[in-house]
């Protein structure tokens, strides 16, 4: 049956007979987010219908013929057509015993379990969240309350990565050696809570994924994978976090840490670059030079750029490339690559002996990493410890020696973190788009 104006569409649903015409009403829906609401009409379509006949069931009490004892009618949520929304009502069969008075409904055999949805919505929505769509936009796509979604993507999670009751992850052994591994921490969305992840570096995969960052991870890894697994990897690339470092070389003293170029690099820029142009502003402010307190403003990124990167934005400043489009909508005007980076820096470390020589540093730092001979890359860093000890900096000569041997083992493996920096970055995405 089917009304002026209606077309008739197969519905999919074992069982289902329609018993009447589809009726159109509206619903105001909520399109918008927290900080701005945007509530639009949408149209729902309501198809009554009932399940199909069938003989009455036995008594699960006594086992004698139930007789029916009247119509309970269910509404479920089903395939949108567009944005127009459908809605399934179902008359369902109630069950009555009249030897002991136990009753029963008729179950529905296309709804989905814990839901008031039917099974092909549940298909469609899980595989919206498997193609990475979010929350959101699959709520607003089938017409469902975010939290009913997030509830079909957590069960749909669990029952691909856990085991038992949901509560642990399904633990599956490389099936590839692996021969160098990158293992980080990172912040979850509250501070005080960190995960580490351990990664193959060559393939990419994630290997093991905690809730914390203590030295007992890596105990955990070591004793998932086994002796011999481990027997084969060569070396670890990681921060200089000295609790990893710990760890693998008291189960594996056979392994080499690996640290590369960017931590060493962000640790002295933090540690010496940003130390040192706070010292001169305090100490140029103390001594009333408002204009060369002035002149060292807006300094931080050209001072912790290297020569490349300066060398690149002047190129790009004499091409005219435009860093931000213009925009007549939001009223933005376009904006252009400024040059003048190199002339900037040039000023900057010819007016101070301590920038100078943190620039000395900072290109003994690149030409060390570029060796490939570990006791070229060592007589490198030996010469960088005795330079920061003539500019007064002690914390980062302790900081090169205390890690000297993981520094130079990036001569031998040649391997950086960089990968395990982006998966770090992914998950974080994933979670916040969940």
């Amino acid at each position: 049956m089917c009304a002026p104006g209606f077309l008739r569409i197969p519905s999919h649903l074992d069982g289902f007979m329609q018993t009447g015409v589809p009726k159109e009403s509206v619903r105001t829906e909520e399109f918008g987010t927290s900080a701005r609401r945007c509530s639009r009409p949408v149209q729902i379509l309501t198809v009554p219908g009932r399940l199909a006949a069938r003989e009455a069931p036995s008594c699960p009490c006594c086992g004698k013929a139930m007789e029916g004892n009247g119509q309970v009618p269910i509404a479920l949520r089903h395939l949108p057509l567009g944005m127009e929304r459908a809605r399934i009502e179902v008359s369902r069969q109630r069950w009555a015993c009249r030897e002991c008075g136990a009753s029963c409904i008729e179950d529905v055999p296309f709804r989905a379990p814990g839901q008031r949805i039917t099974l092909p919505l549940l298909t469609f929505v899980c595989d919206l969240l498997a193609l990475g769509q979010t929350l959101k936009a699959v709520s607003l796509t089938a017409g469902l309350n975010r939290n009913v979604v997030k509830k079909i993507e957590r069960a749909r999670l669990s029952a691909l990565y856990t085991e038992g009751e949901g509560s642990r992850l399904k633990l599956r052994k490389p099936k590839r050696q692996a021969r160098y591994l990158g293992a980080d921490e990172f912040k979850l969305h509250n501070a005080r809570r960190w995960a580490t992840v351990i990664i193959d570096l060559k393939m990419g995969h994630v290997l093991w994924l905690a809730y914390t960052k203590r030295k007992q991870v890596v105990y955990d890894f070591c004793d998932f994978v086994g002796s011999e697994w481990m027997l084969y990897v060569e070396a670890i690339a990681c921060d200089m976090n000295a609790d990893f470092e710990r760890a693998f070389l008291k189960r594996h003293p056979h392994l080499d840490i690996v640290y590369d170029h960017f931590h060493l690099i962000k640790n002295f820029n933090e540690k010496v670059i940003c130390k040192v142009r706070k010292d001169k502003q305090a100490r140029l402010k103390e001594e009333s030079n408002a204009e060369a307190v002035r002149a060292l403003k807006h300094s931080t990124y050209i001072l912790k750029s290297c020569a490349d990167t300066r060398e690149r934005k002047e190129r790009d400043a004499r091409a005219g490339k435009v860093v931000s489009r213009g925009s007549a909508l939001f009223g933005k005007q376009k904006v252009l690559q400024k040059g003048g980076a190199r002339e900037r820096y040039k000023e900057l470390i010819s007016q101070n002996e301590l920038l100078a020589a943190c620039d000395i540093v900072g290109e003994m730092l690149s030409r060390a990493y570029g060796y490939r001979q570990e006791k070229r890359m060592r007589d490198a860093m030996e010469r960088i410890v005795e330079v920061c000890r003539g500019t007064k900096d002690r914390h980062f000569a302790r900081l090169v020696e205390s890690h000297m041997d993981g520094i130079v083992a990036h001569a031998r493996h040649h391997v950086s973190s960089g990968k395990v920096e982006g998966t770090n970055q992914m998950i974080k995405t994933l979670r916040r788009a969940g």
